[in-house]
């Protein structure tokens, strides 16, 4: 019992000096990835961030030292294996804890029990930084010198009911790529002030320790999947130019980190240096940027086209020196369903200059402002999707255009393929015996416009990268500024090809895509697809000025 009462004693003490102002603060020094060496060190003056010379006891890599200096609402550190983003906020979270009394959350999306959570790494951190005061039971990580404790929780079973959760400042979300995109939109607003009673207007604090929202911080770490998930939606696509830029976006709201191996400095001690070595000469190059580099996972098994060749087309024509020579094309996919989005391409010769879509458009406003497109780009050819929601269009598509030398055409995905007799010279991406012809190598129209297209692709990606000389009729370039191109990309890379006992070249429905491998219409890559169908261009010419009437005859 004394023993009790002197441990009563000791917290209490603890607890009247944090509150003073009275507690040593945690060193914290900046470690640059390159040099090993140490770069500045930092230690809490008045709750913040200050300069010293005193020696750290945690170490963290340069390149999340905005973390602690310039915290934002909603942070992200992304990156591959061997990063140590797990850990990085970890201690980042204990020091918040262990120093400034802050409560924090640790969400998962899948989480079965505590077991499951980084339970065990706040557990084993604590340790190895000599935290003192902690209290650590199966289901909560406490610091009894201010009374400061981490929580855990899933996400998956019951989204919503994170929102009971209060009193915390700091939120963890590990492995924040699988969350959902009814978690996120159920987290992001979720940190709750305390709650008050009374009626409206007169309510009364429950606890004067009210929290102040602009000081909740959300952390997520991730290694990114598809740049079409939720997460990357939210976190990563708006901001991706600065981040490949500069690897950190930085705004009122936002700090997103984006944090590799090569950013580690502790990555050579971590015996992963083999491994990485044999996965970059033996992975596809998209796999291992995804495993590795902190890249998306845009690609799937037997995928239309790989990463590494949509990438190597980007900007080709800057690389290759190829010009805007040839027909002005804009292509349009009104959906095929009422809520997907809108599709719009605009092609001039073999450039892709431009990719849009828009969300907030019915089937009408889409076509209105495809014809808009089609209009101010003076392009030569208008081409639209029939085989959905697009069959409505005809007489709006022709009233728009009409005495406009724009030629317009419907595009039928499922219908037989153009040329059939002739012969499909392949580039090598498939495995099609040469001398056949297209009736013989593709199912339908759609099939063969993305077999084009795929061909397309990898010629260009030989030329790039290998230095393949080809015909700058058959390759392709996607401009960078192309409003949609990271869809576009996701888009293409995760099309799967259709198996076949017959041989023939066939892609996936969409609904079949959408059912079968819960991947939405690809409306931007279809536009691209139909960009590929060519188009016969019979110019109409005056007769009376090639005849000119003699006295006795023409």
């Amino acid at each position: 019992m004394l023993a009790s009462r002197i441990n009563r004693l000791e917290k209490a003490e603890a607890l009247v000096s944090f509150g003073a102002g009275e507690y040593e603060s945690t060193v914290i020094g900046f470690v640059c990835p390159k040099s090993k060496l140490l770069v500045s060190t930092y230690h809490l003056v008045n709750k913040t961030w200050e300069p010293t010379v005193k020696e750290p006891t945690v170490f963290f890599p340069v390149i999340v030292k905005p973390m602690f200096l310039n915290p934002k609402r909603f942070m992200a550190l992304i990156g591959g294996r061997g990063s140590g983003k797990t850990l990085v906020e970890g201690d980042h979270g204990l020091i918040n804890m262990h120093d400034l009394g802050r409560n924090m959350m640790c969400i998962r999306e899948f989480q079965s029990s505590v077991a499951d959570s980084v339970h065990a790494v706040l557990n084993s951190e604590i340790k190895r930084l000599e935290l003192d005061n902690s209290d650590v039971t199966e289901r909560t990580v406490k610091f009894t010198h201010n009374n400061s404790m981490a929580r855990f929780m899933g996400l998956s079973r019951n989204p919503e009911s994170v929102k009971s959760a209060f009193g915390f400042l700091d939120w963890w979300v590990e492995e924040a790529q699988f969350l959902s995109e009814k978690s996120l939109r159920v987290l992001t607003p979720t940190a709750r002030k305390k709650p008050r009673k009374g009626l409206p207007g007169k309510q009364k604090e429950i606890d004067t320790n009210e929290i102040n929202m602009d000081d909740v911080r959300m952390v997520f770490c991730a290694n990114p999947a598809s740049s079409e998930d939720p997460f990357s939606q939210r976190f990563i696509v708006p901001f991706k130019a600065e981040l490949d830029s500069s690897g950190v976006y930085e705004d009122d709201l936002h700090l997103i980190i984006k944090m590799n191996w090569s950013d580690n400095p502790w990555f050579d001690e971590s015996g992963l240096e083999e491994e990485r070595l044999f996965d970059l000469k033996n992975l596809p190059r998209g796999t291992y940027d995804w495993v590795w580099e902190g890249g998306f996972n845009d690609e799937i098994e037997n995928g239309l086209i790989k990463p590494e060749w949509f990438d190597a087309c980007i900007d080709a024509h800057i690389k290759l020196g190829m010009k805007e020579f040839g027909v002005s094309k804009v292509t349009h996919d009104p959906s095929d369903l009422g809520n997907d989005p809108k599709a719009t391409l605009v092609r001039k010769g073999n450039i892709i200059t431009n990719v849009m879509q828009r969300t907030d458009l019915d089937v009408n406003e889409g076509s209105d402002w495809a014809l808009g497109v089609a209009i101010n780009e003076n392009a030569d050819q208008y081409e639209w999707d029939v085989g959905g929601m697009g069959v409505t269009l005809k007489r709006d598509v022709n009233a728009a255009l009409d005495n406009k030398r724009i030629t317009v055409h419907q595009f039928n995905g499922a219908s037989k393929v153009d040329h059939p007799k002739s012969i499909y010279e392949s580039s090598g991406a498939s495995n099609i015996v040469q001398q056949k012809t297209w009736e013989q190598v593709c199912k339908n129209l759609r099939a063969q416009c993305y077999l084009k297209l795929r061909d397309r692709v990898y010629r260009t990606y030989k030329a790039v990268v290998d230095g393949v000389m080809t015909n700058p009729d058959e390759l392709i370039s996607f401009a960078s500024s192309c409003e949609n191109l990271t869809t576009l990309r996701a888009e293409l890379c995760r099309m799967p090809i259709k198996p076949r006992s017959d041989g023939l070249f066939e892609l996936y429905t969409k609904k079949e895509m959408r059912e079968k491998f819960k991947v939405r219409s690809p409306n931007c890559a279809d536009t691209l697809m139909m960009s590929e169908r060519i188009h016969d261009i019979m110019e109409q010419i005056d007769l009376t000025s090639i005849y000119v009437p003699t006295v006795n005859a023409w």
